[in-house]
């Protein structure tokens, strides 16, 4: 059924690891309903809108580091874990 697709070892634990975020927050938001704040961002957002801003650049992250440089992306991946913390908790 999706042969045409190229499951890699990596490939599935991202998107296990995408889909494990997304249950905890949603299990979070249902225990705990949040409400709008403002942070150092513009707006004001909720949980779900840090998230989504923080997977983005998260995304943005990675694709710098493989366009501009030949350095490791575990590298990327700790900047970008770094920074979705910063971003959830004063976002």
């Amino acid at each position: 059924m999706i042969a045409w697709m190229s499951w890699t070892m990596p490939t599935a634990i991202f998107f296990a690891v995408i889909a494990a975020i997304l249950l905890v927050m949603t299990v979070y938001e249902v225990v705990s309903p949040c409400t709008e704040r403002k942070g150092f961002l513009p707006i004001a957002t909720t949980r779900g809108d840090r998230l989504f801003i923080g997977l983005l650049t998260s995304a943005y992250i990675h694709l710098m580091f493989l366009g501009l440089s030949e350095v490791s992306l575990w590298i990327a991946l700790g900047i970008s874990v770094v920074w979705l913390c910063i971003l959830l908790r004063w976002g």
